[in-house]
């Protein structure tokens, strides 16, 4: 395969990946409008529903029953929200980081084929160099698949951190109520 075949195979490869990657980031913000939308609908649902039932309170003690009934749902709408919005974007996240290390694998062993072929061309005497460059990419790809993996690591506990978040708000938040209808 001549240079030009290469270059114009690697160009068409680079405008795939971004058309996937575009196409990948355009699925998660449509599940995001359809989640706000949702959200949206049922907000308004609840907001008519709610200014019924504070029209058809009779006193203080029934109104203060009513708003401190309404506070836990509405603490774990909140998580809830939370928790999709945060999954779209890890789920979203992650089909973007699949095509991008399948790219970059992809570039990684072509990358290799070009030094190995090199290196069978090279002329007498530069073995030491041709041992260099080899040693410069293995060091380059262990780097990669180490970073690759801290990241990993890293998201993994953000997800951990995150959820232990939600369930702490949303466990708080039930307490709180509990209290202020025993308080009632």
């Amino acid at each position: 395969m001549s240079n030009a075949e290469q270059f114009l195979a690697a160009h068409k490869a680079g405008v795939t990946t971004l058309f996937d990657l575009t196409q990948k980031a355009f699925e998660g913000f449509e599940k995001l409008v359809e989640l706000n939308l949702q959200v949206a609908k049922a907000t308004m649902d609840e907001a008519a529903q709610h200014t019924q039932a504070v029209l058809s309170v009779k006193d203080a003690q029934e109104l203060l029953a009513l708003q401190a009934g309404l506070l836990q749902p509405a603490a774990e709408k909140a998580a809830a929200y939370g928790r999709h919005v945060y999954d779209i974007a890890s789920s979203t996240g992650s089909e973007v980081s699949k095509v991008a290390e399948s790219q970059l694998a992809d570039a990684q062993k072509k990358f290799v084929s070009v030094v190995d072929s090199a290196v069978k061309n090279a002329p007498a005497g530069t073995e030491n160099a041709v041992v260099l460059v080899k040693s410069a990419v293995a060091a380059a790809n262990n780097a990669f698949d180490t970073v690759q993996k801290a990241a990993k690591q890293a998201a993994d506990v953000a997800e951990a951190n995150f959820q232990a978040m939600t369930n702490t708000a949303v466990k708080a938040t039930q307490a709180a109520s509990k209290s202020r209808r025993a308080a009632a």
